[in-house]
Formats: structure tokens, sequence, C-alpha cells
């Protein structure tokens, strides 16, 4: 086949199954190495996928290129406005948010001021954070991204975090109308399937899940033929300080019977399609760092990865 694609690049190649398969189509994400009677396709684990040419459907370049420090920055900031807990307050160009404890993103201070205006984490900075939190009754937690700032001396690290992301063009989104339904609020439905690390949302939950600053937020379902709910995702649209609009997917969930259908790539195909429609560009994702299955399939949809952070706390015993 030919192709203006250059050997070498990044690509996304979706191509289709032969009769009998579980899907018609799938997707491969890898260095494309050959087009020469079929497509190679050289995946990130070392192995070789491939493809006879008249089963090709479509091929995308994903061309790598450098993160930029401040696109990290600007980055975080848009997942902040998506994400940004039920109270929230600069110290020291420090993001201080709260969320009554409700996940890490939610509860933990970040430095993404402006360059320049972020203190280091001196005693005193330290002092100014640690007492925000004690006022709300939650221990200091910081969240550090990738660049922005050093771990303290001494300090515990935890909860490597995955940010992937893309253009919204270069994601191969499932094809037809979509099939998940849309609500500005979450159900006590969707709320009972999504677990938050394996566990049950307390009560106060929903007040963090339906905050957003300065954007949209929609809530994702996909049922079954009787009903049951079978898949769940948030959505949030915000801006970015660099001009574009971003689509964030978030909370998403597939009930255990129901994994490894193909129904998570519906569902966060769908939400990023919501997005689309509310004049995103752009769409993000935080993926725990060892979580590989769900890194897997967002990259054959096409999301990259583009940074990562961390959490620190504090050593036990130590100051506060």
């Amino acid at each position: 086949m030919t192709t203006d694609i250059p050997l070498g690049s990044r690509v996304v190649v979706r191509y289709s199954l032969p009769p009998g398969s579980s899907h018609p189509m799938t997707d491969v994400i890898g260095w494309l190495d050959s087009v020469k009677g079929s497509v190679s396709v050289r995946t990130a684990d070392g192995n070789t996928v491939e493809i006879a040419a008249d089963r090709v459907v479509a091929m995308k370049a994903l061309a790598p290129r450098p993160i930029r420090t401040s696109e990290i920055r600007h980055l975080e900031l848009v997942s902040a406005d998506g994400w940004p807990g039920v109270e929230f307050e600069w110290i020291d160009g420090w993001l201080c948010r709260y969320g009554h404890g409700f996940t890490g993103r939610a509860n933990s201070a970040t430095p993404l001021g402006e360059p320049g205006s972020v203190a280091p984490l001196d005693e005193s900075t330290v002092g100014r954070l640690r007492a925000w939190y004690a006022d709300r009754d939650r221990p200091l937690r910081l969240l550090l991204p990738d660049r922005l700032s050093s771990v303290p001396d001494g300090w515990n690290i935890s909860d490597e975090v995955v940010v992937m992301a893309a253009d919204i063009d270069n994601l191969v989104l499932p094809e037809g109308d979509p099939v998940a339904t849309i609500d500005s609020r979450p159900d006590r439905d969707w709320l009972a399937l999504y677990r938050y690390r394996g566990s049950a949302l307390p009560d106060f939950a929903v007040d963090v899940l339906t905050a957003v600053r300065g954007g949209k937020v929609a809530f994702a379902r996909i049922g079954s033929e009787d009903s049951t709910l079978i898949a769940v995702a948030r959505g949030s649209v915000t801006p970015a300080y660099d001009g574009r609009i971003w689509v964030g997917l978030t909370a998403v969930e597939v009930a255990e019977e129901h994994r490894r259908h193909g129904i998570g790539t519906l569902i966060c195909g769908d939400v990023v399609k919501w997005g689309r429609e509310k004049g995103a560009t752009h769409a993000y994702l935080q993926v725990a760092a060892e979580n590989e299955g769900a890194q897997a399939m967002y990259r054959a949809l096409g999301f990259v990865d583009h940074h990562r952070y961390r959490y620190a706390t504090e050593h036990v015993g130590g100051a506060g």
C-alpha cells in the first residue's frame, strides 16, 4: 500500500478482524516499520503486528513532540478547574484544594502559580500550607507534577499518576452514533456503580463530582437491554490559559462482568464526543501508573503520555 506517513513515525492503525471475531475492527498503536505487502507496526512492548494491506481501515500519524514545562502547568490548571473540590485558595503560588477528603486531587496543594511566583517549600511555606489544611481537619498533601517542583527532603512519595492527552483530531473514536446517555448530574445508580479505588462512595462525594470551575460537567452512562447500568464516566470541559479547550475524562467505571468487551472504549469515546460538541479541541485523563490495562485502552484510542505527577506527605512524627 502507499502512504504519506514516513517509516518510523508513531501511528495508530485501525484494521478489520476475521469473520467470527468478537469485534469487527481493532486498533494498534506503535511505530511504522514497513508498508511493503503488509503494514508492519512495532508496539511499545517490542512486539510487531503484521496487517494485510486490504484489512487496513485507517491509519493516522501520532508524531511525538517534546512537552514544554508551560504545557504541563497549563494542563494541570485545566484539570484543577475540572476537579476543583468544594473549596480552593491560592497560597504563595500553591493552589490548595479541599474536597471533604474525597480523592487526592481534591485534597492537595499543587505549585501552579506563574513562573517565579511559587514559593519554595521552606518551613515558612510548608507551615502556611499545613495550617490551611489543618483548619479543615486534613493533613498536608502535595501534588507534584513533573518539573514544577522538587520533592521535599525526607517526605514520603506515593501514588504516581500518568497524565495522558491528545488532540481530539488524532483520536480514533468509536464509529457511529453515541450509545451513552449524558446527564448533568449523577443519579443513585450512577453513584452506586462508580467505585473510587475499589470502594463505595461516601455521601459527600457528590459535591466533589459535580464541582467544576469555569466550565461544564457531564455524567455518561451505558445501560444493558434490561436497563441495568454497566458503565459510567464523568466529563468536564474547561479552557486552558494558552487558549486550548480541553475535555477531561474522569471516574470511568465498567461493571466487572462487562469488562474487556470494548464498553470502556465506547463510553470514553462518547464523553470525548460530548466535549467536542461543547467546543473542546483536546482531551486528557489521569490513570494510576500501575494500571497498565487502562493505559493500553487509552493508547488504543490515541492518547499519549503527557507527564506524570505524584503525591508527597510528611513523615509520621514530623512537624505538625
